[in-house]
């Protein structure tokens, strides 16, 4: 299969060329060449800070595989707190962050709660629908244009 990365811009997208999503996609996943999109670009609102000090922003998160979601159940740290889950599933789906050579629980459980709520939202978004944009129209105006409902900053969605 090939990879394919859909970047998610992270303010308010404009204009009713841009409801299709990215590459004209005609819905959720799929570019107009029928290639499925597979992973996704993302931006923390905050950012992991790694251990040399440097902050990072931007990953990519693939779509969670059944398998993805029935290995934590199988692990001790699951086992014994069901919370974190979330911390396991995120580490197996972030395919990269920043500069980071790899991705794995510990980075996950190291970074700000907003960042992490950020990142469930994310995949819950790009796992039941394949994007985070939705098509709007103004009730005023009838001006339709995408929004991001990730957003890229906090305080936005």
């Amino acid at each position: 299969m090939q990879r394919v990365i859909a970047t998610m811009p992270s303010t308010a997208a404009s204009g009713a060329e841009e409801a299709q999503g990215p590459a004209g996609a005609a819905g959720p996943g799929a570019g107009d060449d029928g290639v499925m999109r597979t992973e996704f670009a993302f931006e923390l609102p905050r950012g992991y800070v790694g251990p040399d000090g440097t902050v990072h922003r931007r990953g990519v998160m693939r779509l969670a595989t059944a398998r993805d979601e029935l290995l934590p159940l199988y692990d001790a740290r699951v086992q014994e707190n069901a919370a974190y889950t979330t911390v396991v599933l995120l580490g197996r789906v972030i395919t990269s962050l920043g500069t980071l050579p790899s991705v794995d629980g510990s980075v996950i459980e190291n970074m700000f709660a907003s960042d992490v709520a950020f990142l469930q939202d994310f995949y819950r978004r790009i796992n039941a629908e394949g994007h985070t944009r939705i098509a709007v129209t103004c009730p005023e105006c009838s001006h339709r244009f995408t929004a991001d409902l990730a957003g890229g900053r906090l305080g936005e969605s």
